[in-house]
């Protein structure tokens, strides 16, 4: 199995990307850099590594219009949806721009049969495992049929990462049937009539994290501002700890005692220790990481896209939205 990545992506690569890249092919990873050929040389040298390159003279800064991919076809993350398309590689991985990659997917690879808009799925830690949310921000306005296809993507991705008995929540800010707003309201009697007894019904934000429902389904604006919001305050509540645990030296005391468990909650806490995000509906593996992430992320997210695709995520969606009652 050989994954793509997009080693010009993200806020600084390509020294973290080629990095984490390398940190994967330690653990068995087949990678193939894609980007711009002189610089991913450098930086291997500089690293003392070696991995095989293709050559892509161009690539999508931050902060330029998703819409660009179409007219630049020799940016490292089209060249990399191209390499994905015609087989050469089974995955893409990419830290870059979240726009410009699901762009560049959906105008190499097409969607998924039945699929109206991917998604992009956000993992949470939770008190019984993992929580799957889906849509994490690439659709900003949904209409409730988007839901049903996100339930049904969702549910394949949790089959094949072991949750077998997976059930999906719809978020809401009640748990009543008859609360929420217009997209909820509507989405409700969709998900009930598609998914039966796989349906739980309304979930509230806090079950997210208590693990209530395995697969919650929301709008892509209502996603990232849960994905941003669980991010900072994870900082922020680290950064409260590790002020009370320095206080005094009683407190330096008892954190040196407790630093084996306060690094696994570090641990389980940390986006990086999930690497990417998953677009699903689209007619291959393709994972969209942080543009901030470090070299850590860079290594789990290939490791994810090797497991995934080894679990046959792709043929999972394409079965769970044909078995959809709709």
């Amino acid at each position: 199995m050989r994954i793509a990545l997009d080693a010009m992506g993200g806020d600084r690569g390509p020294g973290v990307t080629v990095q984490g890249a390398l940190l994967a092919a330690k653990e068995g990873v087949e990678v193939l850099l894609v980007g711009e050929e002189t610089r991913l040389k450098e930086e291997l040298a500089r690293q003392g590594g070696a991995l095989p390159i293709r050559h892509a003279p161009d690539w999508i800064p931050m902060e330029e219009h998703a819409t660009e991919v179409r007219r630049r076809r020799e940016s490292s993350i089209m060249v990399a949806m191209d390499l994905l398309k015609r087989g050469e590689v089974q995955a893409v991985v990419s830290m870059g721009h979240t726009g410009a990659t699901m762009a560049a997917a959906l105008f190499t690879l097409g969607r998924v049969k039945g699929v109206e808009r991917p998604a992009l799925l956000v993992e949470f830690p939770s008190q019984r495992g993992r929580t799957f949310l889906l849509d994490g921000g690439a659709n900003a306005d949904c209409r409730p049929s988007f839901l049903v296809q996100f339930a049904a993507m969702g549910l394949a991705y949790a089959e094949a990462s072991g949750l077998s008995q997976a059930k999906v929540g719809l978020l809401s800010i009640g748990e009543e049937e008859g609360k929420g707003n217009a997209l909820v309201l509507e989405a409700y009697p969709l998900l009930k009539a598609a998914l039966g007894e796989r349906f739980y019904g309304n979930v509230e934000g806090r079950d997210i994290f208590l693990g209530t429902a395995e697969v919650v389904v929301t709008d892509g604006f209502t996603g990232n501002v849960v994905l941003k919001l669980a991010e900072g305050e994870a900082k922020v509540l680290l950064g409260w700890i590790k002020e009370a645990l320095t206080s005094t030296p009683l407190a330096r005391l008892g954190a040196l005692l407790a630093r084996g468990a306060l690094r696994r909650v570090r641990e389980r806490v940390d986006p990086a220790q999930y690497g990417a995000m998953p677009l699903l509906g689209v007619e291959g593996a393709v994972f969209i990481g942080h543009g901030s992430a470090d070299a850590l992320a860079v290594k789990n997210a290939l490791l994810r896209a090797r497991s995934l695709v080894a679990a046959g995520l792709l043929d999972r969606v394409r079965a769970g939205l044909s078995a959809l009652h709709v």
